[in-house]
């Protein structure tokens, strides 16, 4: 697929990184010289210099041939430009990345009125994924699936775990729970596991299962940590914005520590319910002065990837809460990791994910399309969703009966308001949102699960 991306900043470079190794001819559009030779140096696209909101620009790019526009700069007005005349000049498909709080609140409006096909918050799906895993207090990450009806999480085994040495088979009766263990880390090597598969100490495990039926699953094993009532967000960003709003709306106390007065003052405005603090929160004594020592849980929201994790690392040496640190560069995240930081957000990287599902989506087959698509284990290993059509060669047949792949898993199906761990017996129907991960390749529909006949 021909696609274009405008802006080779942080966003546009993971999209097009991303893009680049699932195969698509992909041409940036970029006016810094320096940055178009890293791209070029490192990255097989094409690179054009200059405005990609100039018509004249976006010809030259081939718009009028590319069939996805991904509009990733600065500006929102500016996207929104790009974006607009991409698709006058008869490019297919465009998306856009918007920032302001403003016009969140009226994509619908500006998706309609402004032809897009896509609008992009990074900020605010960072915000979510956060606000999921402080929900889970004991997880390192969880992602959703058709609005919240089945969820994954990831959990990293600690030592003196009920779990180690468990077969994965026997989980359901040890702990009376209706989950599935869908995808195991152990050191750099990512499985899909089968029943024999026996937890050890370190291993992350991505615990397939509704909400309900997980809190069941880590009660049993007595790591269902206290729930999160109060917090503390280092840095007053847009992130930090969308965080405190969606935690004050479960109920969460909120603390936003600031350096910059004036941002403070614009945050006393944008949410009054939250405790904005003006001071520096990396200081050990501001933090203290804060509520560190009572607080549940503690995010470092900074735009400083040093400053987030070198404060996350104090905070952690105090007390044993939840910490969840964001970072730009996700080559720390395994550093992280190594420290006992384990829930670690980065949303360029959350956006290039949500590109790619769009893409793979846009080539979905009558029988099935693609709702969702989460990169795990460092992208050794993507967990989708799909719905399934009435033509997908994978309905009505027992699961057990289907030549599925090596290396691919139907961890759950959605059926209605139903939610469902299959077995063997169990059959896929049409109409199902049937989830799958996979560490055999890039799945673009259902059907690609099962040997070809």
């Amino acid at each position: 697929m021909k696609i274009i991306i405008a802006g080779g900043g942080k966003i546009g470079s993971s999209v097009a990184e991303l893009l680049v190794l699932e195969g698509h001819d992909v041409t940036v559009i970029e006016q810094d010289p320096a940055v178009i030779t890293r791209l070029s140096n490192s990255l097989d696209l094409i690179c054009v210099e200059g405005n990609a909101a100039s018509p004249d620009v976006l010809r030259e790019a081939g718009a009028a041939q590319a069939e996805l526009l991904v509009a990733a700069m600065e500006t929102d007005e500016v996207n929104m430009v790009c974006a607009i005349a991409a698709r006058k000049l008869g490019c297919g498909h465009a998306i856009a990345r918007v920032r302001d709080p403003r016009y969140l609140r009226q994509q619908e409006f500006f998706r309609d009125a402004l032809g897009l096909s896509y609008i992009l918050n990074p900020e605010h799906e960072c915000a979510a994924e956060i606000s999921r895993v402080l929900r889970f207090p004991g997880a390192t990450r969880v992602d959703t699936f058709s609005k919240g009806s089945v969820e994954l999480v990831e959990y990293r085994v600690l030592p003196g775990d009920r779990l180690i040495g468990l077969p994965l088979k026997s989980l359901a009766g040890q702990f009376g729970a209706k989950v599935l263990v869908s995808v195991a880390e152990r050191g750099s090597e990512a499985l899909i596991p089968n029943g024999d598969f026996i937890p050890q100490a370190g291993d992350r495990l991505s615990i397939a299962g509704t909400a309900k039926e997980l809190r069941k699953f880590f009660a049993a094993f007595g790591h269902n940590r206290k729930r999160v009532r109060s917090a503390i967000l280092m840095g007053g960003s847009r992130l930090a914005v969308y965080l405190a709003r969606i935690l004050e709306e479960s109920g969460i106390a909120v603390t936003v520590i600031d350096r910059d007065r004036s941002r403070c003052e614009e945050l006393c405005e944008l949410i009054p319910q939250a405790r904005i603090v003006c001071g520096d929160g990396s200081n050990s004594d501001v933090l203290d002065e804060e509520g560190l020592r009572t607080s549940d849980a503690f995010v470092a929201l900074t735009g400083d990837d040093g400053e987030n994790i070198a404060t996350s690392l104090y905070v952690k040496s105090q007390r044993e809460i939840k910490i969840i640190t964001k970072v730009n560069r996700e080559h720390f995240s395994r550093l992280m990791e190594a420290a006992g930081l384990d829930s670690v957000v980065a949303p360029r990287l959350m956006v290039a994910q949500q590109i790619a599902r769009y893409v793979r989506a846009m080539n979905h087959s009558r029988g099935s399309s693609m709702e969702t698509l989460y990169r795990l284990a460092d992208g050794k290993v993507e967990a989708l969703e799909f719905r399934v059509g009435e033509d997908s060669a994978c309905v009505g047949t027992p699961l057990k009966e289907l030549k599925i792949k090596a290396n691919i898993l139907v961890c759950a199906l959605i059926r209605g308001s139903t939610s469902i761990i299959p077995n063997g017996d169990t059959h896929i129907l049409p109409g199902d949102h049937a989830i799958v991960v996979s560490a055999a390749g890039r799945l673009t529909n259902l059907d690609e699960i099962v040997e070809a006949t």
